[in-house]
């Protein structure tokens, strides 16, 4: 949700050619008379958002409590929340800020085994006026925030990531939690929601040889509530009757669906639907009753893909280019004087770059067995390069951080364009990868 005083303006696409058209011209109608520096492309909507398509007719629909089913990323839905108008203007609360980088990149693409979120949070109340990206939150970039009076600091890399037992002064990371704490500043880390989101950090790496075919590497799943599907039999409406309301008092959501498994028979087939949580209450109570017992089946249901979504990216190039010439590409892209090429077997610097697979940061799990001309990451180590290299495989590194920083100025921009004209959003002068060419 943005700033209560943020204009929204909703867009529904049926698939009526005729309520198509007529939403398209209402909506030109209206976005037309806003200025075009604060439009947001329609391309980096919020894909977090979700639609419900309505059940088919033939089934019918028992709920414990209301449930609907879930359909991540729409087509034919969409919110725009556009800033930097009059009515924007005023104090934004943390909570609100966090909304809208939520919506830029929802925190549930993250890694299972990552610390994203918000990492420290100040005891007193403080509006957002100033928000500081970083790639790294070090000593340094703690003195800019403090310098600038920062409120917010969006540092990619998580600098909390393991337990913490105590707090001191002899940690370094620690004593940067100390200082946001006493500072008032809050600390926000995105990492691999940033990698994962469809146009996010993966996709501007990609961007820097070109356009071209684009897929995902390891694709994202959706994190769908209903995980188990149970299916079994009953003999008529009473034991259904019976049988609803005991799965009902099991609680948790369930979700109830059910149809006729033959017009001229009385027996009814039961479909039901319900979280991993809620699994082992209803199997116990079906195995109450004897016809549910004896038909009764479980199955797992798969996790929905989300399409753009997951880590690391392909591209077939449109425009195929010399290693030569990607490497001049990259280098431009990334802001960087020089930059590290492994030769594939058979390959030389004119040989020519058709396909490239990138992970920024540490990708060598990503791009294992992965079949391109040319790998971009920030680091493998040296025995994963040679693997890479005998596959005749060229790679290009740049050092960790190096893959991933150039992205905070397009961030910068897709942010600021949500949020009222008194926030200002910095990317860290004093944020740089630890490694230089010496």
């Amino acid at each position: 949700m943005c700033h209560p005083s943020v204009v929204f303006i909703s867009l529904f696409f049926n698939r009526s050619p005729q309520m198509w058209t007529g939403s398209r011209s209402l909506s030109w109608t209206v976005l037309s008379s806003i200025s075009r520096k604060k439009l947001l492309n329609i391309k980096s909507l919020n894909s977090s958002l979700y639609s419900a398509p309505p059940p088919t007719k033939s089934h019918h629909f028992l709920t414990s409590r209301q449930s609907v089913y879930l359909q991540p990323f729409p087509n034919f839905s969409s919110v725009l929340c556009l800033s930097g108008s009059a009515s924007c203007s005023g104090p934004m609360e943390l909570k609100e800020v966090l909304e809208v980088l939520e919506q830029l990149a929802p925190l549930s693409l993250a890694e299972s085994w990552d610390n994203v979120g918000l990492l420290v949070e100040p005891s007193k109340h403080r509006v957002i006026k100033t928000i500081l990206l970083t790639n790294d939150l070090t000593e340094a970039v703690m003195e800019e925030a403090e310098a600038v009076n920062c409120d917010l600091v969006v540092s990619y890399h998580p600098p909390l990531f393991r337990p913490i037992k105590r707090l001191i002064q002899k940690d370094w990371k620690q004593r940067l939690a100390i200082r946001a704490v006493e500072a008032g500043i809050a600390i926000f880390s995105p990492h691999t929601s940033w990698d994962s989101a469809k146009g996010g950090v993966n996709d501007w790496l990609v961007g820097g040889l070109g356009r071209g075919q684009v897929s995902v590497l390891n694709q994202a799943l959706g994190g769908a509530s209903h995980c188990q599907k149970l299916e079994f039999m009953v003999r008529n409406a009473e034991e259904l009757n019976s049988v609803v309301e005991e799965l009902k008092a099991c609680g948790d959501g369930t979700t109830l669906q059910f149809t006729s498994s033959r017009p001229d028979s009385s027996c009814v087939h039961v479909s039901v639907t319900c979280s991993d949580s809620a699994l082992t209450s209803s199997v116990q109570t079906l195995l109450k009753h004897s016809t549910p017992s004896q038909s009764l089946s479980i199955l797992k249901l798969e996790k929905p893909p989300l399409m753009g979504h997951g880590q690391g990216r392909l591209s077939v190039l449109d425009h195929p280019v010399d290693l030569t010439t990607a490497v001049q590409k990259m280098k431009s892209h990334l802001g960087l004087n020089h930059l590290r090429l492994a030769l594939g077997a058979g390959k030389t610097p004119e040989s020519i770059v058709s396909c490239v697979a990138v992970c920024a940061g540490s990708g060598a799990s990503v791009l294992s067995g992965v079949k391109a001309d040319l790998y971009i990451t920030g680091e493998m180590s040296h025995h994963e390069v040679l693997d890479a290299v005998a596959k005749g495989t060229s790679v290009i590194l740049s050092d960790h951080s190096n893959s991933e920083r150039g992205f905070l100025f397009v961030f910068r921009e897709r942010l600021a364009v949500r949020l009222p004209d008194d926030v200002t959003v910095l990317v860290s002068k004093a944020d740089r990868d630890p490694l230089e060419v010496v």
